[in-house]
């Protein structure tokens, strides 16, 4: 596999027009570089970050005869307009048009479930030219570890606690004032504590409330390291993974993914017919509720807290699901298949090469 750089200008993400210029450059950097690269039946797989890179792409790959497969990781700008993002109410409609333009001139569009195929089939994607194929982690670096076998409950002070938490990115697309509100309802059970780990524009206020509501059963700590990942997924009992129900379809929570793969059970706040609600029931390992449910999701913390059993079994659900469609061994062979029945010579391809890490690994 080669690496190739292409130079930018850095302004940074502090603001939008530095961060345009910088998409910018980018574009034009990456499409002379690819009118150079691609021949004659070659595969172009374009992802979505930077957002809109499958405008550019499409342009090269039909100049050079090449082949474009779009992996659709995340809907722009859509997901920018859903989180009233500055400067871009005007300029959406058109940045749309370019972007489904370009979807449809793909051999594929490779999404990560079925509600995002949902939102591609509304925008008059057809259906011969999506794909569903699911992010995953690494299932041989995480586990379920047994509790007693985890050196971070003794660590963190959680050996005698039933522990429900928070792993990953604390941004605004996710939804945490029902959880917070639920820690409130259940600081009286001295056994159940609430556990964040990871960052975002939202810790800050998680930390406000907590300390403002006196909330002694909730603990924060900073990401983990990469070897401690395990032993940090299988700290919680019970996982909570939220989205906003105006962000379904258009982006999928890959924390859902390393958690599976940890063996633990899962509950969702968010729309109660999303994705990952959706995975929920299929496997039988969590449990949806709508934002706002509080006293039902402290009532659902109470009887799991009562009846481990039941986490247990979830847990084992989870567990399974992942071995049998969310590892990275099972997105590789849909990957080389999906790949290899492009045309051009990929007969050849080293699938394992071309994607370089488990997507369950980013912080979402």
């Amino acid at each position: 596999m080669h690496v190739h750089r292409v130079p930018t200008s850095r302004f940074g993400r502090d603001n939008l027009w530095g961060r345009a210029a910088d998409y910018l450059t980018f574009y034009l950097g990456a499409t002379w570089r690819l009118l150079r690269l691609i021949g004659q039946g070659d595969t172009v797989v374009a992802k979505t970050d930077p957002p809109m890179m499958s405008v550019p792409a499409s342009w090269a790959v039909k100049l050079k005869g090449g082949v474009l497969v779009n992996w659709v990781q995340d809907l722009f700008p859509e997901v920018a307009t859903s989180l009233d993002v500055h400067g871009l109410r005007f300029a959406a409609p058109m940045l749309k048009r370019l972007r489904n333009h370009s979807l449809r001139s793909g051999r594929t569009n490779v999404v990560l479930g079925e509600v995002m195929a949902e939102r591609l089939r509304e925008e008059g994607i057809p259906s011969d030219q999506i794909t569903i194929i699911e992010n995953w982690a690494d299932g041989d670096a995480i586990q379920p570890i047994r509790r007693q076998d985890n050196p971070l409950l003794h660590e963190w002070g959680l050996d005698d606690k039933f522990v429900l938490g928070y792993s990953g990115n604390m941004g605004r697309v996710h939804e945490f004032k029902t959880m917070i509100d639920a820690a409130e309802r259940l600081k009286v059970v001295d056994e159940i504590a609430f556990v964040f780990i990871g960052d975002g524009m939202a810790r800050r206020w998680l930390e406000s409330e907590a300390a403002g509501r006196g909330l002694t059963n909730v603990q924060f700590y900073p990401y983990q390291s990469a070897d401690r990942l395990q032993w940090s997924l299988s700290v919680p009992d019970v996982h909570f993974v939220s989205l906003r129900p105006t962000l379904e379809g258009l982006i999928v929570p890959s924390k859902f993914y390393g958690i599976a793969a940890a063996g633990r059970p899962i509950i969702h706040i968010g729309d109660p017919d999303g994705e990952i609600a959706r995975i929920l029931d299929r496997e039988r390992c969590g449990w949806s509720f709508c934002i706002g449910e509080v006293e039902a999701l402290a009532a659902c913390i109470l009887r799991l807290y009562r009846h481990k059993m039941e986490v247990i079994d979830a847990g084992l659900c989870a567990r399974r699901a992942f071995d049998r469609k969310y590892s990275r061994g099972h997105a590789l062979d849909s990957w080389r298949v999906l790949l290899n029945s492009a045309p051009g010579h990929l007969a050849s391809v080293n699938v394992e090469a071309v994607i370089e890490q488990p997507v369950g690994g980013k912080r979402s």
